[in-house]
This record gives structure tokens, C-alpha cells and sequence, in this order.
């Protein structure tokens, strides 16, 4: 019986493969190839969520569908290899990532789910915002000043998504607190975070 964590580390085999020969354009053929490999590992990952049952199958059929998504983001970024691409593979983990959190936190009740989901919120804006910074890294530029800005305009801009989205995480926490610790709480994540 194969695990989603052995088919995470079959998939990644198969991705280092590729991307070994991915120096080289894919062809076609390759091309099809990979893809019917991706879909054949997805429907292999998912008919082993089937003895699951409750959550743990959802979170299951999460994995394996985001395991699907980032394969074939990242083969569409080896394909056509661009900073739009990788962006694209990227946020693919990303979502991927946040959809399994999300699914995790339905195990949980009240302000524990709450805050699970904020936090799984935090990280998905972390990578998203991430993903966008190396996006304007890798993008050529008409000079090296013009880059410069963009990429530092950009990573403003993810600081500031960020330190938004730890701070509603952190506050999620502080929503399960009364009085003076919660007001306490509330000021220490306004003044950590920026707010």
C-alpha cells in the first residue's frame, strides 16, 4: 500500500528526473509522457484514501489533488520555463499547502479552529507573497536600477501582506483570552506586527 508520503517522494523522483533532463526543451512525447505519469499517480494516491473515512479521507483526497496541481505546474514551468511559470508552480504548492491546512482544521472546534485556520491563512499569504518576490527577481529588466525598484517595491509589498496576515493570526490567538490578557494580547500583536 503506498502512502501519500511515498507518493510525495515518488513524485519528487520523477520531478528531479525531469528536471535533470530539462536542460534540453521537452518534447511532445515527454511532455505526454509526464502528464499521463502525473495522472496515473494521482488516481494511485487517491484510491488510497478510499479505506479513509471522516476527515482524514478529505484530508487525504486534499493531498493527493495538490500533489496533482504542483506536478503539473511545475511541469508546465519546466515546459515553458518563465518567471511567470514558476510563480504559477509556486503558488500551486501554495495553495496546495492551504487547502490541506484548512482541511486539517476541521478536526478542531470553536477558537482553536479559528485560529488554525488563521494561521494556515498567514502561511499561504507567506508563500504567495514569496512566490511574487521571486517572480520580480527573475523577471529581466531593461536595467539593473528599474529591477532593483520592482523587486524592491514587490518585497514591500509582501511585508506588508505578511506582517497583515501574522498579525490576524496572532489576534485569532488572542481572541480566545478575556480581559486585561486579551486587551494585552491585542496591543503586543498591533505593536509586533505594524497594525
Amino acid at each position: 500500500m503506498q502512502t501519500p508520503q511515498r507518493f510525495r517522494h515518488m513524485l519528487s523522483a520523477v520531478a528531479l528526473g525531469l528536471m535533470a533532463s530539462g536542460a534540453m526543451a521537452m518534447t511532445n512525447a515527454e511532455h505526454t509522457a509526464a502528464k499521463n505519469q502525473i495522472e496515473a499517480e494521482y488516481k494511485a494516491a487517491k484510491e488510497q484514501c478510499k479505506p479513509l473515512k471522516d476527515n482524514a479521507k478529505d484530508v487525504c483526497e486534499k493531498q493527493a489533488k495538490g500533489q496533482e496541481n504542483v506536478a503539473k505546474a511545475e511541469l508546465e514551468s519546466r515546459r515553458n520555463p518563465s518567471p511567470k511559470n514558476s510563480e504559477k508552480a509556486l503558488k500551486a504548492k501554495a495553495d496546495a499547502d492551504y487547502d490541506i491546512a484548512k482541511e486539517k482544521c476541521d478536526d478542531l472546534k470553536g477558537d482553536a479552529k479559528d485560529v488554525c485556520v488563521k494561521d494556515a491563512k498567514a502561511a499561504h499569504v507567506r508563500a504567495v507573497e514569496a512566490a511574487k518576490v521571486n517572480k520580480a527577481q527573475a523577471e529581466p529588466a531593461a536595467n539593473s536600477a528599474a529591477k532593483a525598484a520592482n523587486v524592491a517595491e514587490t518585497r514591500k509589498d509582501a511585508a506588508e501582506e505578511t506582517r497583515e496576515a501574522d498579525y490576524k493570526a496572532a489576534k485569532a490567538r488572542c481572541d480566545t483570552m478575556s480581559g486585561d490578557a486579551k486587551d494585552t494580547c491585542v496591543a503586543d500583536a498591533k505593536r509586533k506586527f505594524g497594525q
